[in-house]
């Protein structure tokens, strides 16, 4: 997340949507939260009817003040579930990364903040390659994406390598398809903020990284550029899922199937005509909805963690 939307997130009225703070919208009050919902597919998901959400809270963080928790990833070890997401330190304004645990991905335990820098870090996107975990988290004021592996997991995270300089790279998200490694990661835009998407491949996971040809493949687009979780490889299918930034950050947010891909060619559609998240109107994420990260269990169940913007 840019720090810059901190006016939102501490319940001030004016909202500034970029690093630039050109432009603002009025904003209700709220803060960010984690829920976790379930259903028959990645396209249909809705909390379920035994659990109350949100199931992580600023209040359930107990080794630093904090002010939210937002951008939850998660990942299976065996019978144990591990989520990481970002907690903002209310002391000194910069973002962390915590993790907490679950048996059954429904009843969360804190654990702790796993991995805090000079600088700002959001949206940990951790993933498991050749048995070992690694982890990008979003940190864009540092002009860089960059790849942390665990020494100890889940709570030793080291600097690994940094995949790509100079520009503001904001929630870059990795997946793997045909023996290729792929990467979205959005990038500033004119008029508006995160209204470009970049897509970069290569052969090895450390890089050398190269831009596709068609990059950015989503031009000056608010609605549908930014990352807004874990992509999907479904059989055949390749999905993306993208946060709606307009008129406010973190509406909702949208899934898109990708229809081809090649290192020289780039075509996706809409998988509905409708947002798969969005604020509900009420309670927790009443404002909206801006990650998700859903996970097959068995037969045609689903289940995700996901963030909302509400009252609490």
């Amino acid at each position: 997340m840019f720090r810059i939307k901190m006016n939102f997130f501490r319940k001030t009225k004016l909202f500034f949507k970029g690093p630039d703070r050109n432009e603002t919208e009025q904003s209700p009050e709220g803060t960010w939260s984690i829920g976790i919902y379930t259903g028959t597919s990645p396209f249909d998901l809705r909390p379920p009817e035994n659990l109350k959400n949100p199931v992580l809270t600023a209040e359930d963080v107990t080794d630093i003040p904090a002010d939210f928790v937002a951008d939850p990833f998660m990942l299976r070890q065996g019978s144990t579930w591990h989520m990481f997401f970002e907690v903002l330190n209310a002391v000194n304004n910069l973002g962390t990364i915590a993790f907490a645990t679950s048996e059954d991905a429904f009843n969360w335990r804190y654990g702790a903040v796993v991995l805090a820098e000079p600088f700002s870090l959001s949206y940990p996107y951790v993933f498991r390659w050749e048995g070992e975990f690694y982890m990008i988290p979003e940190c864009n004021e540092t002009r860089s994406v960059r790849l942390y592996r665990a020494d100890d997991f889940p709570s030793g995270w080291k600097l690994h390598r940094i995949l790509k300089k100079r520009q503001r790279f904001s929630d870059s998200s990795l997946f793997r398809h045909n023996d290729h490694w792929w990467m979205f990661t959005a990038t500033r835009s004119r008029p508006r903020n995160n209204g470009r998407l970049r897509l970069y491949h290569a052969d090895r996971l450390e890089g050398q990284w190269t831009e596709h040809p068609r990059s950015p493949v989503v031009k000056n687009n608010p609605h549908i550029a930014r990352p807004g979780g874990r992509p999907l490889i479904l059989g055949n299918d390749i999905i993306r899922y993208a946060q709606d930034d307009f008129p406010i950050y973190g509406r909702q947010v949208w899934a898109f199937r990708i229809k081809h891909l090649t290192t020289t060619g780039y075509e996706e559609e809409p998988v509905s005509e409708s947002p798969i998240l969005t604020g509900t109107g009420t309670g927790w994420n009443a404002v909206g909805m801006h990650t998700v990260d859903p996970h097959h269990q068995d037969g045609d169940r689903w289940i995700a963690c996901v963030d909302g913007f509400g009252e609490i």
